[in-house]
């Protein structure tokens, strides 16, 4: 596997544990989404809100987008579950589309990050693909403890890469139009007969 399909695999589980975090959001009772917790961002709705703010960032830096940090300055915050969800959705399918469009070659490729009064910041492409997904997944772990404690439990978000788990995901990768990944196979490849 090469870096550059790690990274398309990566954002495919972008997707899919978004997809699954938001059902279980969806399915919170009335207050809940919005109630005060104990986290970094003080609830679910502020976090959600956050990884998604930061997802538009990043994604304008990656297209050359030419909004800088104002594409997370003006991020006008969802107050409902259901179009934040549609919108980290929406999103999810652009970066997957994003990273199904990129050589090997692109990976190394430097792009202008706005870090305001830290001046314009060349990052290379394929690091900061890995600090979106790292960024995200550090902020799902969050609302996934803050569901802890409400009336919907908090979903399985580590059943995507392995072939073994594939029974577990099966239908939400046909329900997102993933397709099944396929099962890569170990061989032992043996010596040539002299």
């Amino acid at each position: 596997m090469t870096l550059l399909d790690h990274l398309r695999r990566m954002a495919r589980n972008n997707l899919w544990s978004n997809d699954r975090l938001y059902r279980a959001v969806l399915a919170l009772q009335p207050g809940e989404f919005e109630a005060p917790r104990v986290s970094f961002f003080p609830s679910i709705n502020e976090t959600l809100n956050h990884i998604l703010a930061v997802d538009y960032l990043y994604l304008d830096f990656l297209t050359d987008g030419g909004l800088g940090a104002s594409a997370y300055d003006d991020y006008v915050p969802f107050n409902d579950a259901a179009s934040l969800a549609a919108a980290q959705t929406d999103f999810d399918r652009r970066l997957v589309a994003f990273c199904d469009g990129l050589t090997d070659a692109d990976l190394d490729r430097h792009v202008i990050t706005d870090r305001r009064e830290d001046g314009m910041i060349p990052e290379r492409i394929g690091d900061i693909l890995a600090h979106v997904f790292l960024h995200d997944i550090h902020h799902r772990g969050q609302v996934h403890a803050m569901l802890s404690g409400t009336s919907v439990p908090p979903p399985q978000l580590d059943e995507f890469l392995l072939d073994y788990d594939l029974k577990l995901r099966k239908e939400e990768i046909q329900r997102l139009g993933l397709g099944d990944q396929p099962a890569r196979r170990h061989r032992l490849k043996t010596a040539d007969p002299l």
